[in-house]
């Protein structure tokens, strides 16, 4: 743990916001929107494995922060991140899950430990740190979970990543009414590509041979992250259950209700090619 020294100290019991995958793109979106627009919020907790980057984000925040270097798939992390929430007496107001990954391909492009890795990081490590987070968040708080458009039906060549932002939905939804009594408002947040984080460039790396067929050759409509960030943000205080920040995830989700899902994945054949 690094903390900024620079800056006010950060004092017991005071109000916390824990952002996770918050070393570069969308999670280090939602951290400086949090820095400037978050008035309840007095420091902000960075989790992420790239320690270096983490530093390079809490250098542009004004507000105190706390950098956490954990691999959430290592359960040695996960009790190394809960002992500091608890030795800092931390009183979470906002829980941000930003962590998470994908690799595009069939069965045989991507490898076994990637697929196996999908699933330890977007379901077992965003629950683990969910379980983690949760006695330090107050009542009236918040959480927000980065879903995917993903998760509204089967995904062929993208069927690993799909799977596990299904779970992720499913779980957060269920976690959303056992926190009702405690006042904490959950949302799903359900985006569609987002072009300026590194999502696309790590999920396309089994695609670099130029003589394999890309398994998706575009990605028509992309969002912007600040965008994904300011909605989700607005969703989440209004108390949604779940946040299409953009005109392509709420079609997504309209159509993934309305229309069978062989179907969808038959269109979903169309798209990708």
């Amino acid at each position: 743990m690094v903390q900024n020294s620079q800056k006010s100290q950060i004092n017991q019991r005071k109000s916390a916001a824990v952002i996770s995958g918050a070393s570069s793109g969308l999670g280090a979106e939602f951290a400086m929107r949090i820095d400037t627009d978050e008035k309840d919020i007095d420091v902000i907790y960075l989790i992420a494995r790239r320690k270096s980057r983490l530093e390079e984000v809490a250098a542009k925040l004004n507000k105190p922060t706390v950098i956490i270097d954990a691999d959430l798939c290592d359960n040695t992390d996960i009790e190394k991140i809960s002992s500091i929430l608890e030795t800092n007496n931390v009183d979470v107001e906002l829980f941000i899950n930003c962590a998470g990954f994908a690799k595009l391909g069939n069965y045989a492009k991507v490898s076994p430990g990637e697929s196996l890795g999908m699933v330890d990081t977007n379901c077992k490590g965003a629950v683990a740190l969910t379980l983690a987070v949760l006695p330090h968040i107050r009542d009236g708080g918040r959480i927000i979970q980065i879903c995917s458009t993903a998760a509204f039906q089967p995904l062929q060549h993208m069927n690993i990543y799909a799977a596990s932002k299904a779970f992720l939905y499913s779980y957060t939804l269920g976690l959303r009414m056992e926190l009702l009594p405690r006042g904490i408002k959950t949302t799903a947040v359900c985006p569609w590509w987002i072009r300026d984080t590194e999502f696309i460039s790590v999920a396309r790396d089994v695609d670099k041979n130029p003589t394999v067929e890309k398994s998706v050759r575009h990605f028509l409509f992309a969002g912007k992250s600040s965008h994904v960030a300011k909605s989700a943000l607005r969703a989440n205080r209004i108390g949604f259950a779940v946040s299409t920040p953009g005109v392509m995830c709420t079609l997504h989700r309209f159509f993934g209700k309305l229309i069978p899902h062989h179907m969808m994945m038959y269109m979903w054949e169309l798209m990708r090619r």
